[in-house]
């Protein structure tokens, strides 16, 4: 990893669940990180910390122009499931104008970018279905603007699609993974949905491989990658191995959520990122769990310790 000490990387959604990941393994390859937040944050691994609002095109420019990186990540974005017209609006000016304003930013200061897109855009392999929620509407959208930057004015961007990511340290703990942890952890019973959803699962590690990668590669300049295993696994399997793991003795009570609408099984293809990258997912599905139980359950000990 010769390409990446000292080198200047900005790195925007730098608090979330990818993000946060990602910024640890480039302050370890030795990168100069900067670390993008609406709100100041404290450093915890050596980064320079950012607040900044992506929708101002002002304000984004001269960011670019502030930090000089050779190459800008971004996982910024307003991340939602939510079928409801009230996000349109945040999904909108966060996804797509906040993109915009970084690829302009970006085209003008001639940074080497790497786009986060969605696994539920409309793509070959779910046969080009219509995005089903806000979010994956203005991901779709921001990848179109991605490969328009491109296509035009040579801006050089990868865009990687990541499917289902789960791991330690996921903020949003209502997302499956960690919200049935943590019931198992404390004594509770799950309260969830049918289970049938079907889903490509991957360890963040992974999907981190995948950035850094990207981050350093020509060769993936101009595409769009799916970030995935290639495996669709039922919620209601993730579940069950979650029991076993723990060895929980209560039992979740599937049926208890509605279903969500429209919801569509989206299986990554990873040869592309294995031929332009070299990537391949690494992490078997119950190792990966097992690691994130194993994070959960510390974090659960060390807040239940004394003072």
């Amino acid at each position: 990893m010769a390409y990446w000490p000292r080198t200047v990387v900005l790195v925007t959604g730098a608090a979330g669940f990818i993000g946060s990941h990602l910024v640890r393994r480039l302050r370890a390859l030795g990168a100069q990180v900067h670390a993008v937040s609406r709100r100041p944050r404290p450093a915890r691994h050596g980064e320079t910390w950012h607040a900044a609002d992506l929708s101002d095109a002002a304000a984004t420019a001269s960011l670019l122009r502030s930090v000089r990186p050779a190459v800008l990540f971004h996982l910024a974005g307003e991340v939602t499931g939510s079928r409801s017209d009230e996000v349109i609006r945040a999904t909108l000016e966060n996804n797509v104008l906040g993109s915009v304003n970084l690829l302009a930013a970006a085209r003008a200061n001639g940074v080497r970018t790497v786009f986060t897109g969605s696994i539920e855009e409309p793509r070959p392999g779910n046969d080009l279905a219509p995005p089903s929620s806000a979010y994956a509407m203005s991901k779709w959208a921001a990848t179109g603007y991605a490969q328009l930057y491109h296509r035009l004015w040579d801006l050089p961007v990868t865009v990687l699609r990541p499917s289902m990511v789960y791991g330690p340290a996921q903020p949003d703990t209502t997302k499956l993974v960690p919200y049935v942890t943590l019931c198992l952890l404390r004594g509770r019973r799950p309260r969830l949905t049918r289970g049938t959803k079907l889903a490509d699962w991957i360890y963040v590690d992974d999907v981190v491989d995948a950035y850094v990668l990207a981050g350093e590669s020509d060769k993936a300049i101009g595409h769009t990658l799916d970030i995935a295993t290639g495996v669709e696994t039922p919620a209601h399997e993730i579940v069950t191995r979650l029991y076993r793991i723990t060895g929980a003795d209560t039992s979740p009570e599937f049926g208890a959520s509605p279903d969500r609408p429209h919801d569509i099984t989206q299986v990554g293809d990873i040869a592309p990122a294995a031929d332009l990258l070299g990537w391949h997912p690494g992490t078997e599905l119950d190792d990966g769990l097992r690691r994130t139980v194993n994070w959960y359950a510390s974090q659960e000990c060390h807040e239940d310790s004394p003072s």
